[in-house]
């Protein structure tokens, strides 16, 4: 029987990670051409499941850690952690019974069989094994753009090795061709594709239209578009069935967002289904080039001189939205601003003082996701009320 995955976020404190694991787990978080949980199952080979964590978030994936289990070793792993070659080596070397602890945090994975717990979610351990290597651990928002270029070049080498990548038209400009991985089904018009100084990942049936200039480490998504004229600078993650053009620097889109004209984006993480007006933008430096402070729900943390915005999952704004520099912005928000946006914008906020009603929001949501032929389903209308009530 083939080992399995285990997730937990128990100990990574989720909550500083506001807006994005509103809605997910951290290990459903896309960095680099990945998500976490993707990075692991392509490193491990292994299929996962995540920790039955008794809140709003659990869905059929969870697992009960008790002595009901199936047969069989599971390795359970902090849903914050990206692997890298070193760790995986020494997670494969590991026994049942035993785990791996990093420097500034307790055992982070361990491996273990039905013989090793002890009672609901205890399991015995017989040996810590401390790495002294460095272990990237994603921990706050501002982390998913600052990690995001060494991310990209560890997935790409992850996911092209021992492929070969479908050809480059002779239309297209490109530099450092050995450099660029495409997926099958790729359109390319006359664009330019440079990865002199980074990979780039162009996914199955992605487009880049005519014009397009992106410049790696980048990595565009299955059957996203890149539309005319859009310049795309390293570390830039955009998510499969996004559509974005304008201007996109060091900055993550989430699945299926839009950013289709022209504007802004850089030094940011766009969640799922957003939409950003044409003409929309961000400040990413403050005039003073003095540190930017982030506004999170319970505390205000100096992130450094670099920051943009951070967008929960079903967030909008309006033409020409002019997005203050490390704006916080929650779940399912309709922002119609003049001038700059507040630092911090709660969950369904409606404007500047009104609230989403929360049916009106379902409503608008399956809309949008109707434009990407899908639909809301019930399970994230439970999640989404659970937002609604408690934040």
């Amino acid at each position: 029987m083939a080992a399995r995955i285990i997730f937990t976020e128990e100990f990574c404190q989720p909550e500083n990670l506001y807006p994005f694991t509103l809605t997910r787990p951290i290990q459903d978080i896309r960095i680099g051409i990945l998500t976490i949980r993707e990075k692991w199952e392509q490193s491990l080979r292994f299929e996962s499941f995540d920790k039955n964590e008794d809140d709003y978030k659990n869905l059929e994936q969870s697992i009960t850690i008790d002595k009901k289990l199936e047969e069989g070793v599971y390795f359970l792993i902090h849903g914050n952690i990206l692997p890298t070659p070193k760790l995986v080596k020494k997670i494969k070397q590991l026994k049942n019974g035993e785990c791996i602890s990093i420097a500034d945090q307790s055992a982070v994975i361990f491996r273990f069989t039905k013989n090793e717990i002890s009672g609901d979610n205890k399991i015995k351990i017989s040996k810590a094994i401390h790495l002294r290597d460095v272990v990237r651990c994603v921990q706050f928002p501002w982390q998913i753009f600052e990690l995001n270029d060494s991310a990209i070049r560890e997935d790409f080498l992850l996911i092209t090795r021992k492929r070969k990548s479908q050809n480059i038209p002779k239309h297209v400009k490109r530099v450092s061709a050995s450099n660029i991985f495409l997926e099958k089904g790729v359109v390319l018009e006359h664009c330019i594709l440079n990865a002199s100084e980074g990979p780039i990942y162009i996914g199955k049936n992605a487009v880049i239209m005519d014009g397009a200039i992106l410049r790696g480490p980048v990595s565009i998504g299955e059957e996203a578009v890149v539309k005319m004229g859009a310049k795309i600078y390293g570390a830039t993650t955009i998510g499969p069935k996004c559509i974005v053009g304008g201007e996109i620097k060091n900055s993550v889109f989430g699945d299926y967002s839009n950013k289709a004209h022209d504007g802004y984006v850089g030094n940011s993480v766009i969640g799922a289904f957003c939409n950003l007006g044409a003409g929309t933008s961000n400040s990413n430096l403050k005039n003073n080039a003095s540190t930017i402070k982030v506004k999170m729900p319970k505390s205000t943390i100096n992130v450094g001189l670099k920051c943009g915005f951070f967008m929960g999952d079903y967030s909008r704004t309006a033409i020409n939205t002019s997005i203050n520099t490390g704006t916080v912005v929650g779940v399912c928000c309709n922002i119609f601003e003049t001038g700059l946006t507040p630092k911090y914008i709660p969950s369904f906020s409606w404007g500047k003082e009104k609230r989403y009603k929360l049916l009106k929001s379902f409503e608008d949501i399956d809309a949008w996701k109707k434009l990407k032929n899908l639909s809301l389903e019930q399970k994230e209308k439970a999640i989404l009320k659970y937002i609604f009530d408690n934040f």
